[in-house]
């Protein structure tokens, strides 16, 4: 992801938890800030599952 920093900042301080793969692309989706291939790339890379904290989806995504 090229703007893998917005990604973490973002899942830390907007997101609520918990939050499933679904929540998460469709808040995704909705942001202005990142490029069309970057939410590709974050709806592709996420595994299906229920997530209780940014960093659950960070690890998930392999952002650390």
């Amino acid at each position: 992801m090229q703007n893998a920093q917005g990604t973490i900042d973002h899942l830390k301080t907007h997101q609520t938890y918990p939050a499933t793969k679904a929540d998460l692309v469709a808040e995704c989706d909705n942001l202005s800030d990142f490029s069309e291939e970057d939410k590709k790339e974050f709806g592709g890379k996420l595994p299906e599952g229920t997530y209780n904290s940014a960093d659950e989806v960070i690890a998930a995504l392999g952002l650390q």
